[in-house]
């Protein structure tokens, strides 16, 4: 495949991306999108130069070859913007982040099936640079108009993989989005000083996420990296309809001196994996257990086996939203729930959006 050639631009790759800090309430007075569940992505294209750059200023360039040739087709001939690279489930109707993560492969021949047969999107928020403009030093409400003007006139007006992410400077506007987008599998809402400058890897964002809470029986843990004898996370089940108690994420916000006391605590219920809930697990010990899947790629070759314990206590902890059956991101705990049972500890108690389509999202940004 090869990579792209270097770009010539009034910004030059990398570019750290501005990052949003949580808060419980939107600002007033600002302009709010909707949070994007996909890999943070400035795309810098100098005629047919086009580099992906990421939040951790690595190039995906190689990964995502159909969105270098969209790049090509649907932005303008000179530009850096900045945005999400999303890929959607195959009906189109929500996000896939289970299906992005997959793209990242070493084979050349898997990223080029991959592209055929997941096609990313890239939805773009914000312009750095247009032709030989550096616009990073224009407030926020410049550069999106700014954006909006240019995506207007390179965009197709259907079928296209490049899409404008919608913005509102209404608040009940975007707490409907809000409540609405995440059934298309958003993440929340992004809130941006319309007056700000671009300020790179600072965090002057900020963001609103969901928030919920479930019991979940605690059936294993991992060791810290630093330290063996204290928590890294614990990893956390429910059960499912037929009886079976499936992994649905991992709690891990503890203090250090309570990492150590965990560990102590749990010992009494340490067992292996004989008569255990996830004894199938057993074949990919050392990999990334326990999990279905042979493993995940951003692990680096990692030992993430992990500690059978008994299920028999259950942690309440806070979640944003499920990613099929599991818990998107890490949950953080909230206490312990000696009064339940474990077995009470069901997909039931779970709150799940309504459907809704991730077509209509992307028609608000046209």
């Amino acid at each position: 495949m090869g990579q792209t050639g270097a770009v010539d631009l009034p910004l030059m790759p990398p570019v750290s991306p501005m990052l949003a800090k949580p808060l419980k309430t939107l600002p007033e007075g600002w302009l709010y999108d909707p949070k994007w569940d996909g890999f943070r992505s400035i795309v810098f294209r100098d005629g047919d130069e086009v580099e992906l750059g990421s939040r951790n200023e690595r190039p995906m360039t190689r990964y995502f070859p159909e969105l270098v040739e969209a790049a090509r087709r649907e932005l303008p001939e000179r530009c850096v913007v900045d945005g999400e690279i999303v890929v959607a489930t195959a009906d189109g109707s929500r996000l896939d982040f289970e299906a992005l993560q997959q793209r990242i492969h070493p084979a050349d021949s898997r990223v080029r099936l991959l592209a055929e047969q997941t096609p990313a999107a890239f939805v773009a928020f914000d312009l750095l640079a247009l032709g030989d403009e550096d616009l990073t030093g224009m407030p926020f409400r410049q550069r999106r108009a700014r954006l909006e003007e240019a995506l207007g006139a390179s965009l197709p007006a259907t079928g296209g993989s490049v899409h404008l992410s919608p913005v509102t400077g209404e608040q009940e506007v975007a707490m409907r989005w809000f409540r609405d987008f995440e059934g298309a599998g958003l993440d929340g809402l992004i809130a941006k000083d319309p007056d700000a400058s671009y300020q790179p890897g600072k965090r002057v964002l900020t963001k609103l996420k969901h928030e919920r809470t479930a019991d979940c029986v605690v059936a294993g843990y991992r060791t810290h990296k630093t330290d063996e004898e204290a928590i890294g996370s614990l990893l956390l089940g429910l059960y499912a309809e037929d009886g079976t108690l499936s992994h649905v994420g991992v709690c891990s916000s503890f203090p250090m001196a309570r990492r150590r006391e965990l560990f102590v605590e749990l010992q009494e219920l340490v067992t292996d994996l004989d008569g255990h809930p996830w004894d199938w697990a057993r074949h990919l010990e050392g990999e990334r257990t326990p999990s279905r899947s042979t493993g995940s790629r951003w692990t680096g070759g990692k030992d993430l086996s992990f500690t059978a314990l008994r299920p028999e206590r259950v942690v309440e902890v806070r979640y944003d939203y499920l990613e099929g059956e599991r818990f998107r991101h890490t949950t953080q705990f909230v206490r312990w729930r000696p009064d339940r049972d474990p077995l009470s500890c069901t997909y039931d108690q779970l709150d799940r959006p309504a459907d809704f389509d991730l077509s209509e999202v992307l028609g608000v940004g046209r």
